[in-house]
């Protein structure tokens, strides 16, 4: 169940890092309490997936889902530029994520 918590933990934190975009520097309500909401949401899954998995792998895996989800959301709703090197960037990110997930015991 660890894991579950620490994946939508990881799809929350690609929210509110989206919705905090929206936000205009807090200036907009809704998007604003979104970002809040889902940045509690996603500590609190973190937390409770920390409870199982060490904190080098679970913290590392919610920072890497969250990089790049940001990454792709970027690229795909926000239309930020998708250069080779920002691709191969996002690609080790996500060959660092599956082999953390490899070396862990649980």
């Amino acid at each position: 169940m660890a894991w579950v918590y620490l994946v939508a933990a990881g799809i929350l934190e690609v929210v509110w890092a989206y919705a905090m975009k929206q936000a205009h520097g807090f200036t907009r309500l809704t998007p604003s309490v979104i970002t809040v909401i889902t940045m509690v949401a996603s500590f609190a899954l973190l937390s409770l997936a920390m409870k199982a998995l060490p904190l080098g792998t679970a913290y590392t895996i919610w920072t890497g889902i969250g990089a790049v989800g940001a990454f792709i959301i970027g690229v795909a709703v926000l239309g930020e530029q998708a250069s080779g090197l920002r691709i191969a960037a996002a690609l080790l990110i996500v060959s660092g994520l599956v082999l953390m997930k490899l070396s862990s015991q649980e």
